[in-house]
């Protein structure tokens, strides 16, 4: 009965050793294919950037210490204090047109929050530090009892 006792616990010892070995092995295969398509990426620089709501944008209107910039083309309205119109497709060619400095504050928005959202990670990706976008856009605004201005 010993003998049996101990073939039956080296069997299992040998089973769950087995396992092991497999699950390294396993793992250390995710791992070399994951390092060689990761090595294979071309880097990125780190595109963080804020997104604001309307109740957040407009307690911040209220002392206003930002660079404030409608991206949506065409022009479809504005938010009052807008300091610039440019282009969403176009702001790496009218970046004479924002603040100097890259961590000045940066807020963008546009009719729906997708233009602005695409020109908040061009601006991120080129060194700003402190940009961000409205969500929802120009409509997220006038739906929260906000007022859009329009020529």
């Amino acid at each position: 009965m010993k003998n049996k006792t101990i073939a039956i616990s080296l069997l299992v010892l040998t089973v769950l050793i087995g396992g092991f070995l497999l699950f390294q092995k396993s793992l250390r295969e995710t791992t070399t294919v994951t390092q060689s398509e990761t090595a294979q990426m071309p880097k990125q620089e780190a595109t963080n950037f804020a997104t604001l709501t309307s109740v957040q944008l407009a307690t911040m209107l209220q002392q206003k210490d930002f660079f404030f910039a409608n991206v949506h083309i065409p022009y479809e309205g504005e938010i009052k204090n807008t300091d610039a119109f440019i282009p969403y497709d176009k702001i790496a060619d009218n970046l004479d047109k924002l603040p100097k400095d890259k961590n000045a504050k940066i807020v963008l928005y546009c009719r729906s929050g997708r233009m602005s959202e695409i020109a908040a990670r061009e601006l991120a990706t080129r060194g700003y530090t402190q940009v961000s976008h409205l969500s929802g856009g120009m409509n997220e605004w006038e739906r929260e009892g906000n007022s859009v201005i329009r020529k």
